[in-house]
């Protein structure tokens, strides 16, 4: 009967680890493609706010900051 428990245990043993494995690539892998994805919309967000809304003496952080405080103004007034 212990060789029936050992057996079962060393089975155990391979198929969690084997689950584990593949777990840990498909996250891996879908958390490259989200920080790749977030990053060129971050890069493409911070091109269109300096090329279209900041001001002359403006950082894309003081325009973005700026452009969200009017948005929650607008917010208020409707």
């Amino acid at each position: 009967m212990s060789k029936i428990v050992d057996a079962n245990k060393k089975i155990e043993k391979a198929v969690v680890g084997g689950y584990k494995k593949i777990e840990d690539t498909v996250v891996n892998g879908y958390q490259k493609i989200e920080d790749t994805v977030v990053g060129g919309y971050e890069k493409i967000e911070n091109k269109f706010v300096d090329t279209f809304l900041r001001k002359d003496d403006e950082t894309i952080e003081e325009a973005k900051e700026r452009l969200n405080k009017e948005q929650e103004e607008r917010k208020k007034n409707k």
